[in-house]
């Protein structure tokens, strides 16, 4: 068994679309009609044929519940993870990211947590060496 598509819910497909693509650097690669949305999906430049993120509609009432929930109580819907945080921090600030956690050392890892414009928290983790501990 093995993942092959994960969502985060959005608030705005095309804002998503544009955010996720044009700001955070993925590569679209689903986009067909699904009832009232879009089964849209992008992907890592790193892994173009890996895991698919769609970027779904919250279009249910307990949806937007829950992604409010998150987001008013600082809880990140997920995380990615970047070869090197301060210089994805620097490179995303400059595009007027808003990051609610600039990055920290957080035991093993870095982590920061950006608003992706669409309704969600998003950590961005860097996996840091024993050297770096």
């Amino acid at each position: 068994m093995k993942i092959t598509v994960t969502s985060v819910m959005v608030d705005d497909q095309a804002r998503a679309l544009d955010f996720y693509t044009r700001v955070l650097g993925f590569l679209p690669k689903r986009d067909l009609p699904a009832g009232e949305g879009r089964w849209l999906t992008v992907v890592s430049p790193a892994a173009p044929d890996g895991v698919e993120l769609l970027l779904e509609p919250n279009a249910h009432p307990a949806a937007q519940a829950y992604q409010k929930a998150l987001h008013t109580d600082g809880i990140p819907l997920t995380s990615f993870a970047v070869d090197d945080l301060a210089k994805e921090h620097a490179r995303l600030e400059a595009l007027r990211v808003v990051f609610t956690t600039k990055p920290t050392p957080m035991g093993p890892v870095t982590a920061a947590v950006l608003d992706d414009t669409c309704g969600n928290l998003i950590m961005l983790v860097e996996q840091r060496t024993k050297e770096q501990s």
